[in-house]
């Protein structure tokens, strides 16, 4: 069992100031005092993914006034250990997913750049790439368990509010579930970067050899923002031969 709502029963909790007052208008919404409710019994009668206070991790490590990079997931893991809160991304330590090994696969095609010893992605949070599921928690071991529950009208509201940011983002949509998200951006103020999805289902059907994170740093530049190093640092310290 998660005992993870804490005792206001409030799970905005560890969502920082900024965006907390940005996204203030959905907290008094009837969908997300329904979405409260469900995930307060969700986590009194099954565990949850991922623990309450990395529900926003993704919004701790990338405060909006510095978002320049929206790269949109869908659900979050749900095998114990790996959801942390940003997509795509799990603790150092926990085995690659199929979706994020594919990636790092593109990103050494791309750029050159190998394959770290873990998957965290904070490195890139930190530097402005906001790693946004449409969804923020799962029911262990039940994928896709809180699909329809209301944080995919929370996930709009955080799209639209980047999209109103008045300096240039880069959006990400890999697959046609995020692909549909191109309706809240106005892209001629902004750049959409669309392709085919990591997963093992789709990566050879347009992702692998898309060169998806050399384009987001070209686009970046144009924009005026430092390229993102997409290299992740090894979890472990590299040992001398000297």
């Amino acid at each position: 069992m998660s005992d993870c709502v804490n005792s206001s029963g409030d799970i905005t909790a560890s969502l920082p100031e900024d965006w907390k007052t940005l996204l203030q208008g959905e907290f008094s919404s009837d969908y997300f005092a329904a979405l409260q409710a469900f995930l307060a019994q969700e986590m009194k009668a099954h565990q949850v993914f991922p623990p309450e206070e990395k529900i926003f991790a993704a919004f701790g490590l990338t405060p909006y006034a510095k978002v320049k990079v929206l790269l949109l997931g869908q659900d979050p893991y749900h095998d114990d250990g790996q959801a942390h809160g940003l997509c795509f991304s799990v603790m150092p330590g926990v085995k690659l997913p199929p979706s994020l090994r594919n990636m790092f696969k593109e990103l050494d095609a791309d750029l050159g750049i190998p394959c770290s010893d873990n998957g965290c992605l904070e490195h890139w949070a930190k530097q402005g790439v906001l790693l946004l599921n449409t969804v923020l928690t799962v029911r262990a071991h039940e994928a896709a368990s809180h699909q329809g529950r209301g944080w995919e009208q929370f996930t709009d509201a955080v799209i639209r509010v980047v999209n109103n940011r008045a300096e240039p983002v880069v959006f990400v949509l890999w697959g046609g579930h995020a692909q549909k998200k191109a309706v809240l951006i106005d892209s001629s103020r902004h750049v959409v970067i669309s392709g085919a999805h990591p997963s093992p289902l789709s990566a050879y059907r347009g992702f692998f050899g898309s060169r998806p994170f050399s384009k987001i740093n070209q686009a970046l530049i144009q924009s005026g923002y430092s390229p993102v190093d997409w290299k992740i640092p090894d979890s472990q310290p590299q040992l001398s031969l000297f």
